[in-house]
């Protein structure tokens, strides 16, 4: 567990804000995750995305209760998307991910390691989360009511590719996908997201376990996972005196630069 330092303390506070975004905007948790375990907290990447599956999972499921009350979450269309998601998930986690080697390719002295693929691939869907979330656009709104079985399947597989490569949950991808392809409001996509993010997190973390992959600080892992569930039901109030436009491009601002000071310091 990291000593108790100006770096600790700030992961910490960090760690609430995964739970405020989550709460807020119903997605976004694992953007934070990520670059507050490796750059804060000092968590080798791989290892960093295992914690993240655990605290971004443990958070969305908490935040998905009252979603589910309120009627908020479609279980037809979780399903559909999580079955393959979760299988795609196991297979990243337990094949793909630990078949990676520490170098993947050399160059005139430079190195494509694990860590940079990691990274990078993660600092790359920051990027494409920002643009939309600084667009500012209003909620999604989809006028076809058809429910696309087989596209709604493969972006489960993709998403649960991605889940299990970096640690993210992927919630900027799933709910567009949810909205146009299954003709959902935006309010039940955002639910629904919710729950798929916590079951695909969650069991992808147990997969890890399972293969026995990691060591994990179990005292440290709780801490954070438990911050950040203190973060969501903050961001549950917050969500309603809070304009979600502004507060969308505040986000997707703070996406990009993240994103960007990742790739300037683990590509170039």
């Amino acid at each position: 567990m990291p000593v108790l330092d100006i770096f600790f303390i700030l992961g910490c506070l960090a760690s609430v804000l995964v739970g405020v975004v989550l709460g807020m905007l119903g997605g976004g948790g694992s953007i934070l995750s990520i670059p507050i375990l490796v750059y804060l907290f000092g968590i080798e990447p791989v290892l960093a995305s295992a914690y993240s599956l655990f605290i971004v999972g443990v958070t969305s499921l908490v935040g998905a209760v009252p979603k589910y009350r309120q009627q908020l979450v479609n279980l037809r269309t979780g399903l559909v998307f999580g079955l393959p998601s979760i299988l795609a998930i196991f297979i990243t986690r337990s094949v793909v991910v630990p078949a990676i080697p520490d170098i993947l390719l050399s160059v005139d002295g430079w190195h494509l390691t694990k860590r940079m693929l990691v990274l990078g691939v993660f600092a790359i869907l920051m990027l494409l989360a920002s643009v939309p979330l600084i667009r500012g656009r209003q909620d999604l709104e989809s006028n076809s009511q058809r429910f696309r079985y087989f596209l709604l399947m493969v972006e489960g597989i993709l998403i649960g590719f991605l889940t299990g490569l970096v640690g993210a949950g992927g919630g900027f991808l799933i709910i567009p996908a949810l909205v146009f392809l299954t003709g959902l409001k935006f309010k039940t996509a955002v639910g629904t997201s919710l729950l798929i993010i916590a079951v695909n997190s969650l069991l992808g973390f147990l997969g890890d376990l399972v293969n026995g992959t990691h060591h994990i600080q179990w005292a440290f892992l709780l801490l954070v996972a438990a911050l950040a569930v203190g973060g969501i039901f903050l961001g549950n109030v917050w969500a309603k005196q809070v304009s979600p436009i502004r507060l969308k491009k505040a986000f997707g601002w703070l996406t990009l630069v993240m994103g960007l000071y990742i790739l300037s310091k683990e590509i170039f």
